[in-house]
């Protein structure tokens, strides 16, 4: 499990915390939660607790703690990981699936949203199955809400206050799931610019599944031959490595097309100019055509043309070395 970093623009900073671990170190656990409420068994026995893991080690990285916002799917919707955000002074936007105890204790989130007024609309554009654009009018309800712990676990933690955030489609068509998305934060949402912040933030959460994909298929971290954890984590690391460069390049070339190259390209790798000029040379050796409609180079076209670099890389310095013997 990989936690990375990313600006607000959402060009990637680099990989914050790396957590290797085996199942056999929480062997029993899915058997206990058969006859013991899953919320009773204490965080630290389960393998949920590479999310508390990993947010201490990215706030002592970065520091800063109040600038930080920590963004997670429905798998991070963990109520340890609010507290101990709120211990460290730091922030989340998490796509909520759990509907806790609310207010007094005797409802839930969902009762409580259920009159929640709209308090704004946002028209995107986002893409369907065959690639149209697709017109969508989203509606935001937001509320403040007194969020109760998990009741196996409430003299260990306490309430909180968060802010619950509905994004729902209006409308939606026949035949295609309506979009709607159910974020909490801690963090005040004060009016419809604050809400739609907020969604963005959420929305880049997918760059770690495209850092997956690189890790994953790409440099095929599955199919390590090595039998030591040791190795096999060492060997991740250098994985890191490799899928934060690709995905940079990938990113800024978007975003920040007049960055220095020089940020993911070596110098042997680079000369001059800018990181757009050095991307589209790359998709080029990849096999980008680059031709006025097509979409922007992504990252398969990328990892070719790495690739086809350190080849030419290797045999530019196999020929410039003096012959042996």
């Amino acid at each position: 499990m990989a936690r990375h970093s990313a600006t607000e623009g959402g060009v990637p900073l680099g990989v914050t915390a790396l957590k290797v671990w085996t199942r056999s170190k929480f062997r029993g656990t899915a058997a206990l939660k058969r006859v013991v409420n899953p919320t009773r068994v204490l965080i630290e026995g389960k393998e949920s607790v590479r999310w508390l893991d990993n947010l201490r080690r990215s706030v002592e990285l970065l520091g800063e703690p109040g600038r930080l916002v920590h963004v997670g799917d429905g798998e991070s919707d963990i109520y340890e990981p609010f507290c101990l955000a709120r211990d460290f002074g730091t922030h989340f936007v998490v796509r909520t699936c759990v509907d806790r105890l609310a207010g007094d204790g005797t409802h839930t989130i969902a009762a409580e949203m259920a009159d929640a007024r709209v308090r704004g609309l946002h028209r995107v554009a986002p893409r369907g199955p065959e690639g149209e654009a697709i017109d969508v009018v989203l509606e935001f309800r937001v509320r403040r809400i007194h969020v109760s712990p998990p009741i196996g676990k409430q003299r260990r933690y306490p309430a909180l206050d968060l802010t619950v955030l509905h994004v729902t489609e209006r409308d939606p068509p026949r035949g295609r799931e309506p979009i709607e998305w159910k974020l909490l934060t801690d963090l005040p949402v004060r009016s419809c610019g604050d809400a739609l912040e907020k969604v963005r933030w959420y929305a880049m959460r997918w760059k770690i599944e495209t850092f997956h994909k690189i890790l994953e298929p790409g440099c095929r971290a599955e199919e390590s031959q090595l039998l030591s954890a040791e190795r096999i984590a060492n060997l991740l690391a250098l994985f890191c490595i490799i899928a934060w460069r690709i995905l940079w390049l990938t990113l800024a070339h978007r975003a920040n097309p007049g960055a220095a190259p020089q940020t993911a390209l070596s110098e042997r790798e680079c000369r001059r100019g800018n990181t757009a000029a050095y991307t589209r040379k790359l998709t080029r050796l990849g096999g980008y055509l680059g031709r006025s409609r097509d979409p922007p180079p992504g990252i398969a076209v990328l990892w070719r043309g790495l690739s086809r670099l350190a080849d030419i890389e290797l045999g530019m310095e196999v020929a410039t070395r003096p012959t042996c013997g």
